[in-house]
């Protein structure tokens, strides 16, 4: 009240504001009930305590608007009423959501934010804090009805648990007070949402007391988090660590000088006699004013009770200066500061239809002005509801099209001063804009809470999930209880409380803990592991022998050696033995368009030469029986391998053209692993790729086959069926095996069979050679080539070097082939 009266007076003295017209007051004390609030408004309408409204008090002033009441149930009354009027009504401390509804309340504004934006910073907060598991208690009236209604519906979306909601009776019922004690003793919630003005929560904070209820954190709303009546030291150790929102303090310049010139002399009937006697407990002189007749508490402090009259009267010399209550308080300027801001926005909306210019009015027809004092009501609700200013501390207010603001909260944390006092503690603050909602915490900020450890409290039905599981829902209960559930193979859960596991990406797999995604193992056959190590070894080992047996040719090369045939099958099998390094290592897609293509020419050329060497051995025994002496027949072997190769290179070639291997990651085989092999293609291109192989495989065992009935001295025949055989025997067994393994084996059991064959044509075929060679010189000699020993001495073998030679060595006109 004082603090309105000082606004007036300040603005009354302003000079840039309504100028030569002078405010004035009428207050009426609602005495925090409905129905006197109902009443005062029905006495200052008619002006004259008459039944029909003409907008003047008793003095006959013009009536401009309403600031107050001082509550949401008392605002919702009042506005009621006069709405009907559409009489304007600041509020500064009536938070209601409904009076929001402009249908309803079409004349109501406020300087103090409503009731869905401080729902929605409440469940923020809790948010913040991990709390989930919340009860509610508010009082029975429209303020507490609104704001658990709002806050439930935003809790709904936030995933948030309502454990109980009770209602604190306004008129005191034993019934219902227990029955809201009941349900903060018994329930597991930890942290509690209290919606009360600080009059209607006083006897349930003396029943808490009473209860010895303790280890409760207390979410507060604007309405006491900062209230003298519940902040008191005796309280602490019930409501300490209480956390909520209030309203920005602020300073007033001159407000404080403003209290203190204050007396009875200057109105021994009036209010401020009663403040007096109250503080000072004594009585007045010559007062008619009955000494603390309003119940309230008084000025002291002391209980809420009805003294009886003083004995001692009042000097008017006692000081002001030597209280300590809340009436000199100005370092906790809140709702004040609202009040500040009401009565200046009721001043700015007749300042705005004051400076009005005819011809460019808001009202139609013509665009006219309304003038002081001869305007409407709704003339003036047209300039509130666009209305814009900027206060003293340079904070900008903006009311919307619902009568509403906004700004920001302060987040007050309850602590215990040096002095045994209650603290307010700002810990944070809550900023809202129409476009903007944020809520920050200070870094430095230390809060106290009322746990035995002084730790966050812990609220929740289940704890949150850990990463690794997901949320399982339990039928029939709320949403904050729930199991546990590992996630599946394959998923993870990254941030406690998931309602769902993610699945890892096609590269990814989870941990053992299925807390994160992690690379899958990438699996092929490196040249590090021991099995890709050994394998490279055989290779090379192979590739050395085949070496070793060239250089024994390379020395022997003027003795009948068939050099050429041999070369060419030494090249193959050296090309075919080195190509399995393009199998072991990581794949990539040169190395799989070489692999392939080099193994099928290698094995081409080396069973196209062995084919003409079968050839040769058969011609061989045809010439010893019939006596015929032929031409050179080089040109055949020439064609034969010459045809077969470059048929070869003609099938690889529109292999690597058109549909060519690339790399693949086989993620079918195994979960946990990428088995990187190489995708070999079209199968059209793979069967006559290597179709040929086996054809010419084919041809040779047919001829050895055949070759395998030559005379003993044809020793080389049986060397060569027998190394096909083993060919065969040898890629007849790598399918069944090849089809049954995966990822790294796949691959090693195809080099080894690659590796086998090799070694077993290089066993069959050089050998032999090699010992007759290096061991046997005799038998590779010019007489035995040119034919001079007789064809059935046993102890001497041919060899295709020998035929070959004698052949060399005959020239005759025509040349005899049977097939």
């Amino acid at each position: 009240m004082k603090t309105m009266i000082h606004m007036i007076k300040e603005i009354n003295e302003r000079k840039d504001i309504l100028p030569n017209i002078t405010l004035g007051y009428q207050i009426f004390d609602t005495c925090f009930t409905i129905s006197k609030s109902v009443e005062s408004t029905l006495v200052f309408l008619p002006g004259q305590e008459e039944n029909t409204p003409n907008f003047r008090n008793s003095t006959g002033v013009y009536l401009a608007g309403i600031i107050g009441a001082g509550g949401s149930s008392l605002s919702v009354a009042a506005s009621r009423i006069l709405g009907l009027y559409y009489l304007p009504q600041v509020g500064y401390a009536s938070t209601c959501s409904i009076l929001s509804d402009k249908h309803q309340f079409p004349s109501h504004l406020r300087t103090i934010p409503g009731d869905k934006t401080q729902s929605t910073t409440m469940v923020k907060l809790l948010q913040h804090f991990g709390w989930v598991w919340i009860g509610i208690l508010a009082a029975d009236d429209d303020y507490g009805k609104y704001r658990v209604k709002n806050f439930k519906e935003v809790m709904e979306t936030a995933s948030l648990c309502m454990v109980f909601s009770e209602i604190i009776p306004p008129i005191y019922s034993n019934e219902k007070m227990q029955q809201a004690i009941n349900a903060v003793k018994n329930s597991t919630a930890r942290v509690i949402v209290l919606y009360a003005s600080d009059i209607d929560l006083s006897p349930f904070v003396l029943e808490i007391v009473y209860q010895n209820i303790i280890d409760r954190t207390w979410i507060a709303g604007e309405a006491w988090i900062t209230s003298a009546l519940i902040a008191k030291p005796e309280y602490f150790p019930y409501f300490d660590g209480s956390i909520g929102f209030a309203i920005p303090r602020a300073d007033i310049p001159g407000l404080k000088e403003f209290l203190y010139d204050v007396h009875p002399s200057k109105d021994p009937n009036g209010v401020l006699t009663i403040f007096w006697q109250t503080a000072f407990h004594c009585t007045w002189p010559n007062s008619s004013v009955l000494y603390n007749i309003d119940h309230r508490m008084n000025m002291t402090g002391k209980e809420d009770r009805l003294y009886a009259m003083s004995d001692k009267f009042c000097t008017g010399k006692e000081k002001l200066e030597d209280l300590k209550n809340t009436y000199l308080d100005v370092s906790q300027l809140r709702i004040t500061n609202n009040v500040k801001q009401a009565v200046y926005a009721m001043t700015y909306g007749p300042d705005n239809l004051s400076r009005c210019e005819e011809g460019y009015g808001p009202y139609i027809p013509g665009n006219t002005c309304a003038r002081i004092p001869d305007f409407e009501p709704w003339q003036l609700m047209f300039y509130l509801k666009t209305l814009k200013f900027t206060t003293h501390n340079r904070r900008r207010i903006e009311i919307d099209e619902n009568g509403d603001v906004f700004g920001y909260y302060d987040i007050i944390n309850w602590q215990l001063n040096d002095n045994g006092e209650i603290a307010f503690v700002k810990a944070g603050e809550y900023i809202f804009t129409n476009s903007k909602y944020e809520l920050v915490i200070q870094e430095n900020a230390t809060i106290f809470w009322n746990t035995e450890s002084s730790d966050l409290p812990h609220s929740a039905c289940t704890d949150a999930c850990p990463p690794g599981t997901w949320k399982g829902i339990r039928h029939g209960e709320p949403i904050c209880c729930f199991d546990c559930i590992p996630c599946a193979d394959g998923h993870m859960s990254w941030e406690p409380g998931q309602r769902k596991c993610d699945q890892c990406d096609e590269d990814y797999w989870s941990n053992a803990q299925k807390s994160k995604c992690v690379l899958k193992e990438v699996e092929f056959l490196a040249f590090d592991e021991a099995l890709g190590f050994t394998l490279v070894i055989l290779s090379m080992f192979g590739a050395l022998v085949v070496l070793a047996v060239t250089i024994v040719y390379v020395i022997y090369r003027h003795t009948p050696n068939d050099r050429e045939l041999s070369f060419l099958i030494q090249i193959s099998l050296v090309i075919t033995l080195l190509s399995t390094m393009l199998f072991i290592g990581k794949p990539y897609d040169w190395s799989c368009k070489a692999r392939q293509v080099t193994l099928a020419l290698g094995f081409s050329l080396c069973l196209s030469c062995i084919l003409g060497k079968t050839i040769s051995l058969f011609l061989a025994y045809r010439i010893s029986k019939s006596k015929t002496h032929l031409t050179s027949i080089h040109p055949l072997y020439q064609k034969i391998s010459l045809i077969s190769v470059l048929t070869e290179i003609g099938i690889c070639t529109a292999y690597l053209v058109l549909e060519p291997p690339r790399v693949y990651k086989n993620m079918e085989s195994q979960n946990k692993k990428i088995i990187q092999e190489c995708s070999e293609g079209s199968i059209k291109f793979l069967c006559p790729m290597f179709g040929i192989d086996v054809f010419l495989a084919l041809l040779c065992f047919l001829m050895t086959f055949v070759a395998r009935q030559l005379p003993d001295n044809y020793y080389e025949g049986k060397c060569i069926t027998f190394g096909m055989l083993v060919f065969f025997i040898i890629w007849i067994s790598f399918v069944p095996a090849y089809l049954s393994t995966k990822g790294e084996f796949e691959v090693a059991m195809e080099i080894f069979a690659i590796l086998a064959s090799n070694y077993g044509l290089l066993g069959c075929i050089f050998a032999p050679k090699c010992f007759i060679i290096l061991l046997r010189p005799k038998r590779n000699t010019n007489e035995i080539v040119g034919g001079r020993v007789p064809t059935i001495d046993k102890t001497i073998q041919l060899t295709s070097a020998s035929v070959s030679s004698e052949l060399n060595n005959t020239t005759v006109s025509t040349v005899v082939l049977d097939d």
